[in-house]
């Protein structure tokens, strides 16, 4: 193991036969373990037969093991940092503990592994070439309605995570948001006994789930809008750039342009981020 670094590591997401060997290896090799969950991770340690000394690292105490993780660099120690499952840092924390690593100077090293979201967009059966990740979406408010109209006006394939008991409210929005004809999967309990798959559009999926019972780690990729979508509209979309562009080149975020675009030419939301997006885009 290469001394003294920091190794982010990834973790099975249901079926431990997916850890590497080389994971296994690290975790072994590692003078500690940070993990968000200690409870959760000894039961893998153990399952392994690897006694690492564990330590917590979750969102209330990141910011003092971030610093206690440098000074354990510094005394020449190796350090493993996990989440619950799969690829930390997405949707879990430890990017302040990375951000600290990186500016004191000390190698941070991923070891590839698990990862709930590239399983679920490969599995899809949705053109995901180009796609964004958005993690939780917001449960209400201004930000909801903002994320729920980027997913619908972006070009390429959205993916977000979501708990069972808000799925269906979310795939109600939406069908709202991006039209029920829009294609989706919903990935459940991925490489678990009880996996499965659904693929239909927002409309099909809303109904499913507004009254099932829904257990388990979701994972849900929405189509990216069509060119035939977009060609729907009656906008003037040199004009809409052009204007796009001039607002950025000000400075202002893509959501900030989306609204001005609206105020200034009455547009759609979903055209006025569509247009906003592809004018940040280099």
């Amino acid at each position: 193991m290469t001394s003294p670094s920091l190794h982010i590591v990834s973790t099975p997401i249901g079926n431990l036969g997916d850890i590497s060997r080389r994971a296994v290896d690290t975790l072994r090799d590692a003078d500690v373990v940070l993990a968000e969950d200690t409870r959760r991770t000894g039961m893998l340690l153990r399952h392994l037969e690897i006694q690492t000394r564990l330590m917590s690292a979750h969102e209330h105490n990141e910011a003092s093991r971030a610093t206690l993780v440098v000074e354990m660099l510094r005394e020449g120690k190796n350090v493993a940092l996990v989440s619950d499952a799969g690829t930390p840092l997405l949707s879990d924390p430890g990017a302040r503990i990375v951000r600290e690593v990186v500016a004191a100077g000390f190698p941070v090293i991923p070891i590839p592994g698990a990862s709930a979201l590239l399983s679920a967009l490969v599995a899809s059966g949705i053109e995901a070439e180009r796609f964004t990740f958005f993690g939780f979406p917001p449960r209400k408010g201004p930000e909801r309605t903002e994320l729920l109209e980027e997913v619908a006006a972006s070009p390429r394939a959205s993916v977000l995570y979501e708990s069972p008991n808000r799925l269906g409210r979310l795939m109600v929005d939406l069908a709202e948001a991006a039209g029920g004809e829009r294609r989706v999967a919903v990935a459940r309990e991925l490489t678990k006994m009880h996996e499965e798959f659904f693929r239909g559009t927002l409309t099909e999926a809303a109904a499913r789930y507004a009254d099932a019972e829904v257990l388990g780690e979701i994972v849900v990729v929405v189509a990216g809008r069509t060119a035939d979508a977009v060609a729907e509209g009656e906008v003037d979309e040199l004009a809409a750039d052009a204007v796009a562009k001039a607002l950025l080149s000000q400075g202002q975020s893509p959501s900030a342009v989306a609204k001005e675009l609206r105020r200034r030419l009455g547009i759609s939301r979903n055209d006025a981020y569509r247009i906003a997006q592809d004018a940040a885009e280099p």
